[in-house]
Formats: structure tokens, C-alpha cells, sequence
């Protein structure tokens, strides 16, 4: 069980990692609304592993069976290492590779909200668009975004998963001699 979760817990980092660099270096000008595309379509293929794992284990491993809590056991434990790894590079990126991207998210989305938003409500948009900026700043905050929001979509695949995978054994009959 720990190889299965581990290998196909690294295979969803290495999804997670592959368009962090493609996107880093092929597309690093893209709007935030193509990045933000571009994160959950990276998530969900990355979750794709969960499905696959969990399946490895009831076929190859445990005989063609898989009760819902062994499913739900093992696409848990396969999820937890790429949200893991997915906050830690989301702090990576936001104070290594690029430390502007704070400040040019905030430029971004306060011209966004002044251009949609009518004068009367602005200030209050303003000011609880810089309150979660400032709550999001920290570190810590930046990973428990990052690793809840990869972890509660993977999850869900993970329920998915041990329902669609679901194998009782089949009993044994006796033979009548």
C-alpha cells in the first residue's frame, strides 16, 4: 500500500511540477485569469492519479477487491502528498521565483474591481480585496490555501474513486460432491 500511495502521489507532483515549469518559463506573461485556468486544470490532472492508484491497489495488490474504506484510505493518503508538495511551491514561487507576483495580482484586481464596480461600493471592495491580500501575505496562510484547496478537490476525486472502484470478494461456494 505505501509503494502504490507513494508512487502515484509522486506522479501527481510531477504534473503539479511540469506545468509550474511550463508555465514559468513557456508562458510567463499569461493573465491571472489564464493562470488561474491553468491551476485548476493542473489540479484535476493531477488527481487523475488518485482514480489510477486506487485502482492498482484493488487490482494488482489486494486480489480485485476494494471496500469504500481501503479506497477512500489509499486516495487519501495519494492526495496528501501532492497537496503537500503543491503549498510548499506555492510559497516557493511567491518568495523565490516570483517575489513581484503579490504585488502585481493586488495592481491587477484593484484596476479589475474600479473598472466594475460602482463608485458607492468601491471603497468597501478595495478595502476587502487588501484585508484578504494581507491575510494571504503570510506564508502559512499561502500553504493552507494551497494544500486545502488541492486537498479538498482531491478528495472528492478520492470518494469518486472508492465508490466507482468498489469490489466486494465473491463468495466461495462449496462444492457438492
Amino acid at each position: 500500500m505505501k509503494q502504490t500511495t507513494f508512487r502515484y502521489g509522486l506522479y501527481g507532483v510531477s504534473v503539479i511540477l511540469a506545468s509550474g515549469i511550463i508555465q514559468y518559463f513557456i508562458f510567463p506573461k499569461c493573465s491571472f485569469e489564464t493562470q488561474k485556468v491553468i491551476g485548476y486544470l493542473t489540479i484535476f490532472l493531477s488527481m487523475i492519479f488518485v482514480f489510477l492508484g486506487v485502482r492498482q491497489y484493488r487490482n494488482k495488490i489486494n486480489n480485485g477487491v476494494l471496500s469504500f474504506g481501503q479506497g477512500l484510505k489509499i486516495g487519501t493518503l495519494i492526495v496528501l502528498i501532492p497537496a503537500v508538495f503543491s503549498g510548499l511551491f506555492d510559497i516557493f514561487y511567491a518568495k523565490v521565483l516570483n517575489p513581484n507576483w503579490q504585488t502585481d495580482y493586488l495592481a491587477y484586481y484593484t484596476e479589475k474591481i474600479r473598472k466594475t464596480t460602482p463608485p458607492e461600493k468601491l471603497q468597501p471592495a478595495l478595502d476587502k480585496m487588501h484585508s484578504q491580500m494581507e491575510i494571504f501575505s503570510s506564508p502559512v496562510m499561502q500553504f493552507i490555501f494551497m494544500f486545502l484547496t488541492l486537498f479538498i478537490i482531491g478528495f472528492i476525486v478520492t470518494i469518486i474513486s472508492s465508490l466507482a472502484l468498489m469490489k466486494k470478494q465473491k463468495p466461495v461456494m462449496p462444492q457438492l460432491s
